[in-house]
């Protein structure tokens, strides 16, 4: 759907990650560009486990498909180069704190002088504005902050940290659908753009749009102790989650356990029908996850079990969707620790020499002296791309 739509991205946060990656993804050629010093031994993100690291599982999981390629932005001709190669993109992604890569010489006006057709992104926590936008901010800073937090709390009333980074993952995504309608844009009256995307911006307007609903009465969700919204343990230790928040679900349910005597309970509350809530639980306990997932699936009743994350892969919805097959598959090869000095892990190729020199028709020599003048690393052999 992309094909021939070239990005350049800057990012530095995973929110940019995954939003040039869903481009990537849909066909675009993504270039990113890792700020370089040859001082420094390594600026490749290092994941905390030695097997995530070795076989780059962070990297597939939210880089796949990128070439990216390094250049010392502390130095003229490394900032030439990669405003060069932005001059020639349709779309670029930042994720620098705001200023800097005005800084650099590589902010939006700067460019739109000689590229007005360029779509360029701005991906960070708070903005380009208001009085949070120079302050660091990390994925639960923006689910605290925004709200979101607040509404997902424990037995005792503290908030619940997810492991997923939600800001982040859903940043990303919106970004990607901006990019795509501001491309549309462009196609149609030749006219760039300027997105300045926030997360925190994201999770409150969601909040916002909640409370909405909620003053009025018209809350697109149930109270979490209703019998019918309920995640239910099972036989075997596992849960099950029944969400039937329409009624005809709920008189589906209440029939195929052959309980009819509850079907007028759909608004029943945990806390007002103590006794039902104690009958549900015994009864969830009869049966085990598979089960009761058969029972949902033939009884029509919003019953589904609540599958385990490091199953996803034998999850049988990701099976018939083939979700499972559109990931790159990884394996781990145990192996000696990472050198000292610099060096291109197997599965993140180093593009810096074959972009330069296709993008930007450098020759061999003009590639050797920047090396030599530490531009760009020294090229790494027997690297293979993913």
């Amino acid at each position: 759907m992309l094909t021939g739509v070239t990005v350049v991205d800057f990012s530095r946060r995973l929110s940019g990650f995954i939003c040039s990656m869903r481009l990537a993804d849909m066909g675009a050629e993504i270039i990113t560009i890792e700020a370089f010093s040859p001082e420094e031994l390594s600026s490749v993100p290092q994941a905390a486990g030695s097997q995530a690291r070795e076989t780059g599982a962070c990297y597939l999981g939210s880089q796949r498909n990128h070439k990216k390629i390094a250049l010392n932005l502390r130095t003229g001709e490394g900032r030439a180069l990669a405003f060069a190669l932005a001059r020639q993109a349709d779309v670029v992604v930042e994720s620098y704190r705001p200023g800097v890569l005005r800084h650099l010489g590589l902010d939006y006006d700067r460019l739109w002088e000689s590229h007005p057709a360029v779509v360029y992104c701005s991906l960070t926590s708070y903005g380009q504005s208001g009085e949070l936008y120079q302050a660091g901010g990390e994925d639960l800073n923006v689910q605290a902050i925004s709200g979101f937090l607040s509404l997902v709390r424990d037995a005792e009333g503290r908030p619940v940290v997810a492991e997923l980074p939600i800001a982040e993952f859903a940043a990303g995504l919106y970004a990607s659908e901006q990019i795509c309608a501001a491309l549309v844009q462009r196609y149609r009256t030749g006219r760039g753009a300027y997105l300045d995307t926030a997360s925190a911006d994201l999770l409150t307007s969601w909040i916002g749009l909640h409370e909405l609903l909620s003053q009025a009465g018209n809350s697109q969700y149930p109270a979490k102790d209703l019998l019918a919204c309920q995640a239910y343990e099972t036989s075997d230790g596992l849960y099950v989650m029944l969400a039937a928040r329409e009624e005809k679900y709920w008189h589906n349910f209440c029939r195929a356990v052959g309980r009819a005597d509850w079907e007028t309970l759909h608004a029943a509350t945990a806390d007002l029908f103590p006794e039902v809530y104690e009958d549900m639980k015994a009864l969830f306990l009869t049966r085990t996850q598979a089960e009761w997932n058969e029972l949902g699936t033939e009884a029509d009743c919003c019953l589904t079990a609540v599958e385990e994350a490091e199953q996803w892969a034998k999850n049988r919805y990701a099976i018939s969707r083939e979700i499972a097959d559109t990931l790159p598959q990884i394996a781990y090869i145990p192996g000696p620790a990472p050198p000292t000095k610099r060096r291109w892990p197997p599965w993140q190729a180093d593009r810096t020499q074959d972009v330069l020199m296709r993008r930007l028709k450098l020759t061999e020599q003009d590639v050797r002296s920047l090396q030599e003048r530490g531009v760009i690393p020294e090229r790494m052999t027997g690297a293979k791309g993913v």
